[in-house]
């Protein structure tokens, strides 16, 4: 028997153009505060100008905050509040990325709270209080088809005083409202949608092998992994695919609807807490044979990996072998497979720093493995994974 709970209360608009449908809902408020990156591309490809006018449409006053790092911080967080604050406003859009997203999702919580968003943080360092006040509304108009941040409560923040990069979610850091538009996806670099699209896809698989796995969540990732498999190399290899980025944009949403993140999420956020620059997507990659070799080497997931090579089109598999075999050519078919930690700037001797680690930083849930991983294991596959 199992025992799941399963809650989402966003409301989705997906589709082709649905960006263009924005001005119809009731949107939560009087005055926004769009927050975007730091880059240009929000403002380069139109998109802030199209957000704006469906905001204007609707009648709805707005203040533009584009000051998000690719690895947003504390700091981001804590100067987005305080600009919801001075600026009178009552609802947050965020215009990007899941960097945007989660930023987005922290800066609408602390916009209610007293403190610093570090107050609220599970993390060995954090001060593990709990939200007083909800979250002022959210709405997410994503650009990227990866972290699913526009239908969960995550977001991951680092701080990079304590060099943590942890999770921080309440319930009220649901978007109410999520336009997931995948031609706003279509200006996305090779690279990017390349690493952005296997963040999805480990979403999906480090669910599958999580031994608390249900069949619901199951469900979701499996598909999200047929996805990916068939339609990311496509999309890395010609961004102008619209069909390829609409199947993305599918994949990204399905796997946020269940994600059952273990401890390879954990681990990738412990080398980009030493290393914020470090692109999510980029890490999970780099550690992603030795992790899952780790298991198929001692046979530890033999049916959930057979299951994933059966969704990524491998003909009758028979060992978990068989799914890394298919992990590897889906990495080179994206141009992946020469990534390097050591290109990084990641040093092969601090590695030893990194399994206590571990244990402070927050990420996927570090006892749902299909083997549990001592302190040993976890420098054994960071090691194998060093190049």
């Amino acid at each position: 028997m199992y025992n799941w709970t399963h809650y989402n209360p966003v409301k989705v608009l997906f589709g082709p153009g649905r960006l263009n449908d924005l001005h119809k809902e009731t949107l939560p408020g009087k005055k926004a505060l769009i927050v975007t990156s730091n880059g240009t591309s929000a403002k380069r490809y139109g998109y802030l100008a199209r957000v704006e006018k469906e905001l204007e449409a609707a009648g709805v006053d707005h203040v533009l905050f584009d000051q998000i790092r690719p690895n947003p911080t504390d700091i981001n967080v804590m100067d987005g509040a305080k600009a919801v604050k001075e600026n009178g406003c009552d609802f947050v859009v965020a215009l990007g990325g899941g960097s945007v997203m989660d930023c987005s999702k922290c800066i609408a919580l602390m916009a209610a709270n007293p403190g610093d968003i570090w107050d609220y943080s599970l993390s060995a360092a954090g001060g593990k209080k709990t939200a007083a006040n909800p979250a002022i509304p959210i709405v997410c108009v994503t650009t990227s088809a990866g972290t699913a941040s526009e239908v969960d409560i995550a977001s991951v923040i680092t701080n990079d005083k304590t060099q943590e990069k942890t999770g921080i979610f309440f319930p009220s850091m649901f978007p109410t409202l999520s336009v997931v538009d995948s031609d706003l996806m279509m200006s996305v670099p090779a690279k990017l949608t390349a690493y952005q699209g296997m963040d999805a896809f480990f979403h999906a698989s480090e669910t599958v092998v999580n031994k608390n796995v249900h069949p619901m969540g199951e469900m979701f990732a499996l598909k999200t992994i047929e996805l990916v498999a068939k339609f990311l190399p496509r999309a890395v290899a010609d961004g102008n695919d619209r069909e390829a980025r609409e199947m993305m944009a599918y994949a990204n949403t399905f796997a946020g609807y269940y994600m059952m993140c273990t401890s390879a999420h954990t681990m990738e956020h412990v080398m980009g807490s030493f290393h914020d620059d470090l692109v999510h997507g980029a890490g999970l990659i780099e550690i992603a044979h030795a992790y899952y070799g780790f298991f198929a080497d001692r046979k530890a997931a033999e049916e959930p990996m057979i299951k994933m090579a059966k969704a990524m089109g491998v003909g009758n598999p028979t060992s978990g072998q068989d799914f890394i075999k298919a992990l590897d050519d889906l990495i080179a078919s994206i141009g992946c497979a020469d990534l390097k930690m050591s290109a990084e700037g990641i040093a092969e001797e601090e590695l030893k720093l990194y399994p206590a680690k571990v244990h402070e930083v927050l990420g996927g849930d570090i006892n749902a493995d299909p083997l549990p991983l001592s302190d040993e294991d976890y420098l054994t596959i960071f090691r194998n994974a060093y190049k």
